[in-house]
């Protein structure tokens, strides 16, 4: 039977017994740093490998982080369980609850953590009964009421006076606890977007620099093109290791060790709050829309009770990272404990963030854990940050930010349309997941799908009737014109996207109306020049027709709108052509003239354009032009001075090659 991979993280006040429950659960102590030694307590992440036995015989291997509980390493304590699947939150019987195990607890509810299990330690030291039901009483109302609760004790036995024993209570019903609660969650989602949150960076000799993380979203293979953000550095993975072992790809839910050998450590490199993933996923953001949510847990007398003014400057927590940030409430003056609000939130730096991710909030003095959070948009334009309809578009994605459908519908309502392929890519949700709902959207027209557009049913219909109505204006107000040029209909339709006016065009060719080269037009509509037009193009005729090998230059068919609005209209009947730019013809010469050269070259050879010109009857101004334009249009080609018909130069061609291959 396969493993199951997961990730697990303690929580819980400082010397409640995390790292020695730890220790005892795998083997492995968690505490690697010297001042760690020294002190007795954690101050950075630790990490361990647990494996574990379902009742059922599955198996389990998890991955461990070890959370420092001393109220001055909060910050490392929230970069160990941003991806976890399980907390084990740890209390001490002799304490009980204490201000670090409320507020870890509160950490774990903000970045969605939804399972744990209770370690009640050191049992023989205090009051367990007493403390068991004060757990019980604390987490009621949470998420983790009914949580299972392992009573536990890990007492060291001196056998002599060079020898001790440690003596390890509840660790085995630990074991099958954890196991238990393993059995019923679900496997850490593969939405094939992967992100390995950097926690920690080292170098070794001969290897070069290794990161190390909790891989969530998706696989990284051996070998594989990767990107680290928010530095948006391309590097390459030399390879992969969890817990020592090596692997061609790690799966979500594996800590995971990454070699990159051409990657320096610190700032100038990689560091911790890195974030290492794919090149298709998009760029980093400084600016996010979200929800913020505060819990109603704290005493109002405490400071982490104050209120969140608009303008506040806050440290945003998310994956390892942390960053400033200044918070702009959309609909409310300040937050109290207790409430939620949506809020744009403009960081000092970038981070690489998706819509649904969670995050937490502390206070500028990093005394206290303040809020919580979920990101509803990373495409925050600055100009849209007050308008009516963006806030709409927030408040409606806040109800449900984990319903792709929700998701796809209020971006589609607010932007009209999208391009599919990069719908959504920044978010929590696989590219199979936004496939199937916009079909099911589709079906049950709530949106259009069009080629590669997905829209909003209203607003695409709204914008087709914007569009017929363009044109039908452009057809009263030039009759004698075939319809509106493509361009000018998609500046005034305002739209950017190469796709959806392709889409919109092809959409409206269902709809009665026929797209000719660069305009569009009704299919019912047949140019035909005004009344009061109608005397210019007359002048237009004849003035071609005195000479029509030689006719006049084309500005003095430009003396006035009149004569304007007449030649093109002339020209996109086909009466007239165009030779170029300061030259037009009849129809009826240009194909005179045509044949004059074709017969000319058919019976002498080729020929030059004074020769031409002399055989047509014409001038230079005119044989040079036309000659360039019967070369565009596959009449003739040039060969030197010379010009040959085509066609026969491509079979003479030919003929040479097949020469040269029979030799």
């Amino acid at each position: 039977m396969t493993a199951k991979h997961f990730v697990l993280a303690t929580a819980g006040h400082v010397d409640h017994g995390k790292s020695a429950l730890v220790k005892a659960l795998t083997g492995t102590d968690p505490d690697r740093l010297p001042d760690e030694k020294a002190r007795g307590i954690t101050i950075d992440l630790g990490f361990a490998e647990l494996n574990l036995i379902g009742p059922h015989g599955e198996k389990f291997h998890v991955g461990i982080v070890d959370v420092p509980g001393h109220e001055d390493f909060v910050r490392n304590m929230i970069a160990g369980v941003g991806s976890i699947n399980l907390a084990l939150l740890v209390v001490a019987a002799d304490d009980g609850w204490m201000p670090q195990t409320e507020e870890h607890l509160q950490i774990l509810e903000y970045l969605g953590v939804r399972r744990v299990v209770i370690a009640l330690t050191k049992i023989d030291t205090g009051n367990a009964d007493r403390v068991e039901a004060q757990i019980q009483e604390e987490l009621r109302g949470s998420v983790f009421a009914g949580a299972s609760l392992v009573r536990t004790s890990l007492r060291r036995t001196n056998l002599t006076a060079l020898s001790s024993q440690v003596s390890e209570a509840g660790i085995a019903e630990l074991k099958s606890a954890l196991a238990s609660e393993l059995v019923t969650l679900p496997l850490p989602r593969d939405i094939g977007k992967p992100r390995l949150f950097v926690d920690r960076v080292f170098t070794l000799r001969g290897i070069g620099t290794v990161v190390t993380g909790t891989l969530a979203g998706g696989p990284l293979q051996r070998g594989q093109n990767v990107i680290i953000q928010p530095r948006n550095r391309a590097v390459r993975i030399r390879s992969i290791q969890s817990h020592g072992r090596d692997l061609e790809a790690a799966q979500p839910g594996m800590r995971t060790a990454i070699n990159l050998p051409d990657v320096s450590v610190g700032r100038s490199g990689i560091e911790r709050g890195d974030v290492i993933t794919t090149v298709d996923l998009g760029r980093t953001t400084d600016t996010i829309a979200a929800l913020l949510e505060r819990s109603s847990r704290p005493n109002r007398n405490s400071s982490a009770a104050r209120l969140i003014k608009n303008r506040s400057c806050v440290y945003l927590h998310f994956g390892t990272s942390r960053v400033a940030a200044t918070i702009s409430l959309l609909d409310a003056n300040a937050i109290q404990c207790g409430q939620r609000a949506v809020a744009h939130l403009r960081l000092n730096s970038p981070i690489f963030t998706f819509v649904g991710d969670r995050f937490v909030i502390r206070d500028a003095s990093e005394q206290n854990t303040i809020a919580g959070g979920v990101v509803l948009d990373v495409e925050v334009r600055p100009k849209d940050l007050r308008n009516p309809k963006e806030i709409e578009f927030l408040r409606e994605r806040a109800a449900a930010p984990d319903d792709v459908d929700l998701c796809i519908c209020s971006q589609l309502a607010r932007d009209g349309f999208a391009e599919t392929n990069a719908l959504l890519i920044k978010s929590n949700f696989s590219r199979e997941e936004i496939a199937a709902a916009l079909r099911k959207l589709h079906d049950s027209g709530q949106i259009v799908l069009r080629g590669a557009i997905a829209a909003d049913s209203a607003l695409w219909q709204e914008l087709l009737a914007d569009a017929a109505k363009l044109i039908d204006d452009q057809h009263q107000r030039h009759p004698e014109q075939r319809g509106i040029n493509l361009i000018d209909l998609r500046a005034r339709l305002n739209i950017e996207s190469n796709q959806a006016f392709d889409s919109m065009i092809a959409d409206l060719g269902d709809n009665r109306f026929v797209r000719l080269e660069d305009t569009v037009a009704r299919d019912s509509h047949r140019p035909s020049l005004p009344p009061e037009i109608s005397p210019a193009a007359e002048k237009i005729r004849t003035a071609l027709a005195v000479k029509p090998f030689d006719p006049p230059i084309r500005k003095d068919f430009s003396e006035d709108r009149q004569l304007h609005q007449a030649l093109r209209f002339l020209i996109e009947q086909g009466e007239i052509a165009e030779i170029g730019d300061e030259i037009v013809l009849r129809r009826d010469a240009v194909d005179q003239m045509r044949s004059l050269v074709t017969e000319f070259i058919s019976s002498n050879g080729a020929a030059t354009a004074s020769q031409l010109r002399q055989a047509i009857g014409t001038s230079r101004r005119i044989i040079i032009p036309f000659l360039e334009y019967l070369d565009r249009t596959g009449i003739t080609r040039r060969v030197g001075d010379q010009r040959v018909l085509a066609q026969k130069a491509a079979v003479a061609k030919l003929d040479d090659a097949a020469i040269a291959e029979r030799s």
